[in-house]
């Protein structure tokens, strides 16, 4: 039925905010805003439960907007109800500095939940929220006054569900049953290049359907029915035992000369057809940026109510902090971004401590995990490799949310998302974890880890060719350069057991504001002795040369052992020998210069590198004239003590590389 004089005007509101940031920058989307307007109106102004005062309030439902291109349908959404997002905000879109960049960036714009635009992304984190909240929810919910109970809201595109890993988020959520999921899909049938149907042509429902959600189809296109609308949310939210996805039939570009065309998509209207949009849709020509007084008061209206329901939230969570005093000390803890007073860290020592680092890695997370019940993850059905499992903590399996065993099955792109989502929605601390190699699966969403400055850890095992027989194809060669030329990620390659204990120490800090990954080995290491493992510094001295060194060797991982043994061999020729092992290049560079002269000292530049794997990037610690050992091609197939001996990974090779290095950086 036709909406609304009212409804009509809010919803223009909407619209017109976009067109004319949009318009005003020269650049955006605004075709969808303008198209996905009404969807957006009914539920926020009739289902989301939200506070613009509290942006982080913990029992908020979460909406992400999958389809980042329209940021604008978002940003005018925050304006007007209240967030901290001023009008003078929307007119500085996709300026330098503003709070509204091209694409939502969670923690730069209050009330953008998940940083979004790379297409498919969106759809991933809101399954990790998802996650997040049915196992918070078995987890802290006693009798019939629960504290956690909200849903997760997702707007997909035409493009997101295009994108391979929305086939994996969708196949994850409906295996796992996850009722308080609900997407709405902005059907418009148009992409940045023409119609969908030159390349797209699924029936979404049909594919939802198969993989275990409930579906609806909404056609809105002859007048934006907010009714109709409004009845789909509330029947999506009253199916608890399957996530669901309404397919909205909109028009891109509603209202517009180029309604329903592809040029609606990416660039703005243009002046003459933004005039001819207000006029065909009865809004003023002027002032830009126009909001009739009534519809902001009702916006902000819709903002102040939630306050009244974080109140009436914040009287329950009292009463069930008062009748669950311990579970109440755990919650308020993590929710301050603090750790336990103690962790029971185990000890590792020479009888116990010559183990592959993903054995290690694994003893050190059982160790804290009853102690850090926040520590939630899984793997991409590898956790019997990866060594990742928690033991006695359970499964998140359909219906049985408190494990907190998460099985991703071989979806590794999704894993990464739901980590990120999970990351997002707080309360948890969370990991995922696949080889190496399977990095490239993931990396679309490791890069929004880092850009989201989410507190995550991704765990990578079989760290290089030596994992061995499986061959080039599993055998990583250059993802250890991709991952440090990141910004904002930590990149640990521990040398030992004792390296990867000080890592997790790291990795779990609440402090840390960064995601970790550590980069673990399939093949047993030897434990290289107690000592301060100073890891917090990125790289120490493991052996001294007995003065003043001549030759320094910087080694990472397995390689540093390695390293050790070669220095036995180079120190029977008389050349005074250091051994640097440097398991993070990103925690070495923020260190102060002095400290970095005093491990690396600027008079040795005889400096050689060892890293089983690509040499990009050593030139920045061993200098003009000293040499990167490594390797910069693919692996073979064999066991790993013949690809060691083939491709110089011996102790008398490197032992006879670096003494022909030094003689000549010495000439």
């Amino acid at each position: 039925m036709p909406n609304s004089a009212a409804d009509e005007q809010r919803i223009n509101a909407i619209r017109f905010l976009a067109v004319d940031a949009v318009q005003k920058a020269n650049s955006g989307h605004p075709g969808m805003p303008l198209g996905a307007a009404a969807m957006a109106y009914a539920l926020w102004t009739r289902h989301l439960k939200f506070n613009p005062k509290d942006p982080h309030w913990f029992d908020r439902d979460r909406f992400v907007l999958s389809a980042g291109h329209g940021s604008m349908l978002l940003y005018a959404l925050l304006y007007l109800t209240g967030y901290g997002v001023s009008l003078d905000d929307l007119k500085a879109f996709r300026q330098f500095g503003s709070k509204t960049p091209g694409h939502p960036e969670a923690g730069h714009t209050p009330g953008v939940e998940a940083t979004t635009g790379p297409l498919g992304q969106g759809i991933g984190n809101a399954v990790g929220m998802a996650i997040a909240e049915a196992h918070l929810g078995a987890t802290y919910n006693r009798g019939d006054a629960p504290i956690v109970d909200h849903y997760t809201y997702a707007i997909v595109g035409d493009g997101d569900l295009m994108e391979g890993i929305s086939q994996e988020a969708i196949s994850l959520a409906g295996h796992l049953q996850l009722g308080k999921l609900i997407v709405l899909y902005d059907d418009n049938r148009v992409s940045l290049a023409g119609p969908t149907d030159i390349t797209f042509t699924d029936d979404a429902c049909a594919r939802f359907d198969a993989s275990g959600w409930h579906t609806q189809l909404v056609d809105v296109t002859h007048c934006n029915d907010v009714d109709a609308l409004d009845r789909a949310i509330s029947v999506a939210k009253n199916v608890t035992d399957r996530p669901s996805m309404i397919a909205v039939r909109t028009h891109i570009g509603y209202g517009s000369p180029l309604e329903d065309t592809f040029k609606a998509h990416g660039e703005p209207l243009g002046p003459e057809n933004v005039k001819k949009t207000k006029e065909a849709l009865g809004w003023p020509l002027e002032p830009d940026f126009y909001v009739p007084d009534d519809v902001l008061q009702f916006f902000r209206s819709v903002g102040e109510r939630g306050a009244k329901t974080q109140a009436q939230w914040q009287q329950r969570f009292d009463g069930w902090k008062s009748a669950n005093a311990e579970l109440g000390a755990q919650l308020e803890r993590i929710l301050a971004g603090k750790l336990p007073s103690s962790l029971p860290w185990p000890s590792f020592t020479n009888e116990n401590g010559s183990v592959a680092t993903r054995d290690a890695g694994g003893t050190v997370m059982n160790a804290i995990a009853a102690a850090l019940p926040e520590l939630v993850g899984g793997s991409a059905d590898l956790d019997p490799s990866t060594k990742t499992y928690l033991k006695g903590a359970g499964d998140l399996e359909p219906g049985t949310y408190a494990g907190r065993n998460v099985h991703y099955g071989v979806r590794e792109h999704v894993m990464a998302a739901a980590t990120n989502g999970i990351a997002l929605h707080g309360g948890l601390l969370p990991f995922c974890a696949t080889f190496f190699n399977f990095v490239d699966y993931l990396k679309p969403a490791l890069r929004l880890a880092a850009l989201s400055d989410v507190h995550a850890i991704f765990v990578f095992t079989h760290d290089s060719v030596f994992l061995g027989e499986d061959g080039p194809t599993h055998q990583p060669i250059e993802q250890l350069a991709m991952l440090r030329a990141m910004p904002n990620l930590r990149v640990v390659r521990p040398a030992d057991a004792l390296e990867t204990e000080a890592a997790w120490k790291l990795a779990i800090d609440p402090k840390s504001g960064c995601p970790w990954t550590l980069v673990l080995t399939r093949q047993k290491v030897p434990f290289l002795g107690a000592r301060d493992a100073d890891v917090a510094r990125g790289a120490y001295v493991i052996a001294e040369a007995g003065g003043t060194p001549d030759l320094i060797l910087i080694a990472t991982g397995s390689e540093v052992s390695l390293a050790l043994d070669a220095k036995k061999l180079i120190d029977e020729k008389g050349v005074r020998t250091r051994v640097v092992s440097m398991p993070c290049w990103e925690l070495f560079a923020d260190q102060p210069q002095s400290y970095r002269d005093e491990v690396l000292p600027p008079s040795v530049t005889a400096r050689m590198s060892i890293e089983a794997g690509a040499t990009f990037g050593w030139s920045q610690w061993v200098g003009d004239r000293g040499y990167a050992f490594g390797i910069d091609h693919f692996g073979r197939s064999a066991p790993a003590a013949e690809i060691a001996k083939a491709f110089g990974f011996t102790a008398e090779n490197i032992a006879k590389v670096a003494l022909d290095r030094f003689a000549l950086a010495s000439k």
